[in-house]
Order: C-alpha cells, then sequence, then structure tokens
C-alpha cells in the first residue's frame, strides 16, 4: 500500500476570483486500470474529508479516463459503483477520451479497432478476454465477449458519462476546452482530446478548467485559469485529487510503493 500526502496549508492556492458555490469537490485525475492507486486515494479523500469538510457533504468528481493502460480496469468501474451506491459522496462521473474509444469499439470493433492500440488490450484482460485474433473477424468476436463477460451495469454507467460540469468559477472537463469558444457550445471531441489550442492558452477562460487527460510529471499542473489532475498514474505510480472549496485548493496524491522515480516530461495519448 503506498504512502499519501498533502500539499502543507501554506502551500494551497487560489486561483484569481475563484469560489465553488458554498460546495467541496474532490477532483480525481485519471486512473486508467490502477484500481490500487484509487483504492489508496479515495481513503486518503475520505480522512481529509473527515478532518476538513465537517459534516459537510463532498462531491468526488472523477474526471474520465478509468480504464485502459492499467491492469484492472474492471476493478475500477466496479469500484466506481461502488461508492455511488454507499452515498456518503455525491459521485459525479467524467467522460474521458478512452471511454470514448471503447464505446466506439462495442458500436462497431473494426471501426473502433484504434482503441486495442492504446490501452484497450489491457481493459479486454481485464474482463477476461484475450486478444483479438488478426482481421474484422477476430474484432468482432474480441467484441463479442466483451459484452458477454463486462456487468451491465458498468456498460451502463460507461455510456451515462457527462461531459462537463460546472461548480461555481469552475468547469470539470476531461481534456480542456476550446479557447474563444462559450462553455455551452463547446464540441464533444474537444472536451475528451484537446491539448493544442488548450495547454498553450496563457488568458483566463469562461471559469477555471479542472482537466485530467494531459501530463508531464507526477505533480498537479496548477495555473491561475486551469488545473490539470492528471499525473500519469499508470506510468508514474502517482494518482492525485485536487479539494476545491471557497477558500481555494489543496492537492491530496497517493504514491504506489516501488513506483515513485524521476519521472519523464512527456504526454500520452
Amino acid at each position: 500500500m503506498g504512502a499519501t500526502f498533502t500539499l502543507p496549508t501554506d502551500l494551497r492556492a487560489k486561483p484569481a476570483r475563484a469560489g465553488a458555490n458554498g460546495q467541496l469537490v474532490y477532483a480525481i485525475g485519471d486512473v486508467h486500470g490502477r484500481y490500487d492507486l484509487l483504492r489508496d486515494l479515495v481513503a486518503r479523500i475520505w480522512h481529509d474529508w473527515l478532518a476538513w469538510g465537517a459534516g459537510q457533504r463532498a462531491v468526488l468528481l472523477f474526471c474520465g479516463d478509468y480504464i485502459d493502460r492499467g491492469p484492472d480496469s474492471a476493478a475500477v468501474i466496479e469500484a466506481l459503483i461502488w461508492l455511488r451506491e454507499q452515498g456518503d459522496f455525491a459521485v459525479t462521473l467524467l467522460k474521458g477520451n478512452h471511454e470514448q474509444a471503447l464505446l466506439r469499439f462495442i458500436d462497431d470493433p473494426v471501426e473502433g479497432a484504434e482503441w486495442l492500440d492504446f490501452g484497450g488490450l489491457e481493459t479486454l484482460a481485464s474482463y477476461g478476454v484475450a486478444p483479438p485474433e488478426a482481421g474484422a473477424a477476430g474484432l468482432r468476436h474480441a467484441r463479442k465477449a466483451l459484452l458477454e463477460h463486462m456487468p451491465a451495469s458498468h456498460l451502463l454507467v460507461l455510456q451515462r458519462l457527462e461531459l462537463m460540469v460546472t461548480v461555481g468559477d469552475y468547469a470539470f472537463v476531461h481534456a480542456g476546452i476550446r479557447s474563444g469558444v462559450p462553455l455551452a457550445h463547446q464540441e464533444e471531441e474537444d472536451l475528451l482530446w484537446i491539448r493544442d489550442g488548450f495547454l498553450d492558452v496563457e488568458r483566463p477562460f469562461e471559469k477555471i478548467i479542472v482537466h485530467g487527460h494531459s501530463w508531464k510529471s507526477d505533480r498537479v499542473d496548477i495555473h491561475p485559469h486551469r488545473i490539470g489532475v492528471d499525473t500519469g498514474g499508470y506510468h508514474t505510480g502517482v494518482l492525485s485529487a485536487v479539494r476545491i472549496d471557497d477558500d481555494g485548493i489543496a492537492v491530496l496524491q497517493t504514491i504506489a510503493a516501488g513506483d515513485r522515480a524521476a519521472q519523464p516530461d512527456m504526454f500520452r495519448r
């Protein structure tokens, strides 16, 4: 079980004009099949909530990409369902580009075969499905096997994921937004995939954007106009969250034992 820590309170950050409309939100970065990290981080959040929340009901807001790359995608989805059923937190699940890719594969395994090249094989394995044989017939067989092995509750969760949620001065999405386009008119492909035209924009957006999808180290990426909570957990062994309320933000992380090391400066699809 990995160690956990938060930034000291004197390092809490408060972006300009930021308010959470009286709410307490824990925004969690990309899990990518790391059930071990998810389990530890939720335990860390629960203890933080007991100490910080003073009985206030908190929102657990997941920024998408629950599946692929890591070994336990099926266990992650089951854990999210369990969290919703427990009722201790209000649980909000955003859609990530990896969930979109899985759903495309289910809709049409031939057209959606690209999913297998960036994490889909690990998700198939987590449901007990072997890699598909070459060709369209092999892809269709893998889709059939996946639907036979995947609980209906998992598919329903994946089909009902949200694209964007706003809380006070914050907007939560998976990848980011297209600069210059009102939040109400953002396109799904940008919300799930964007990097250029978002990460390189330094001016304020309509709201402070809290997002996952892009990581360059095992540290949360905090700017006045956006907060990147993806810390590449499947690669770095570090899964992160930010606590957001009217007082500002604080970072919480869990670190898998033996996984932490000097990390490359990179983004992953």
